[in-house]
C-alpha cells in the first residue's frame, strides 16, 4: 500500500521509468510521499513501481498513465527526455491546472549532448509554462543532479539544486522536495534563469567525460550550510 502522503501532497513523476524519475520516486517514498510513477504506457508504469518496490523491500509506489498521474497528483514532476517534452505536456495540460509543476527536462540535441542547444522557447522550462498556460506554476529544478548518485538510496546527494520560479511559494514548495530526497535546495530567481541551469547539464556530462567520473554535480560556495 502506498504512503500517506505528507503533508496532504501526492506527487506524479510524469516519465517516472526513466532514471532519474525512479531515483527520486524512491527516494522520495521513503520519506513518507505519496508518489506515482507514470508512463504513457499503464503497463509500464505499474511493472516499473513494482520493480522498484522490490529493491526498495516496500510497497511504496503505484503505477498510472501520465494523465491519470497527472490528475491524481498535487505536484506533477516532469522526467522525460526533451524529444518527448512537448507531447507529454499537452497530453496533461487539462490535469496540471492549478498545480506546480517541476520541471527537470534539459534540451539535449542528440548526438552533440555535451553542447549547449537552445530550444526555440529559449529553455524546455519556458516552453512548459507557454504551453500549460498561467493555470500551472511552472518550477525548473533538478537539471543538474545525477541520477547514478540519486540510486545510491542510502546516502545524500553531493550536490546542490537550482529551483527557478516566478512564484516565491511554488519554489519554497519545490526546495522542501529537494531537501527531502537528500539534498540543498538554491533559490535561483526567475523561471527565465532556467536557460543558464539546464545549458549546465551539457558541461556537466562533458566534465564526466573529461574527468572520468560518474555524477559530476555543483555546488553553491559562500553559502551557510
Amino acid at each position: 500500500m502506498a504512503n500517506s502522503a505528507v503533508n496532504g501532497r501526492t506527487l506524479a513523476i510524469l516519465g517516472g521509468t526513466g532514471k532519474e524519475g525512479a531515483g527520486l520516486a524512491m527516494r522520495w517514498a521513503l520519506q513518507g510521499y505519496d508518489v506515482i510513477i507514470g508512463s504513457r504506457a499503464l503497463d509500464k508504469a505499474t511493472t516499473r513501481a513494482d520493480e522498484m518496490n522490490d529493491e526498495m523491500g516496500q510497497d511504496l509506489l503505484r503505477g498510472m498513465s501520465n494523465s491519470d498521474a497527472a490528475a491524481a497528483a498535487d505536484i506533477v514532476i516532469l522526467s522525460v527526455p526533451y524529444a518527448a517534452h512537448e507531447a507529454t505536456l499537452n497530453s496533461v495540460r487539462s490535469a496540471c491546472q492549478g498545480k506546480i509543476v517541476v520541471d527537470l527536462t534539459v534540451p539535449l540535441q542528440p548526438p552533440e549532448i555535451m553542447a549547449v542547444n537552445l530550444p526555440a522557447g529559449r529553455s524546455a522550462a519556458l516552453e512548459a509554462q507557454a504551453l500549460l498556460g498561467d493555470g500551472a506554476t511552472v518550477v525548473a529544478a533538478f537539471q543538474n543532479v545525477s541520477a547514478v548518485k540519486l540510486k545510491q538510496l542510502d546516502k545524500p546527494v553531493d550536490c546542490d539544486v537550482l529551483v527557478c520560479a516566478d512564484q516565491n511559494d511554488a519554489k519554497g514548495e519545490v526546495i522542501k522536495l529537494v531537501e527531502a530526497a537528500g539534498m540543498r535546495g538554491i533559490d535561483a530567481g526567475v523561471l527565465k534563469n532556467a536557460v543558464a541551469a539546464e545549458a549546465l547539464t551539457p558541461v556537466l556530462l562533458h566534465i564526466n567525460r573529461s574527468y572520468r567520473v560518474q555524477g559530476a554535480g555543483i555546488r553553491i560556495t559562500g553559502l551557510d550550510s
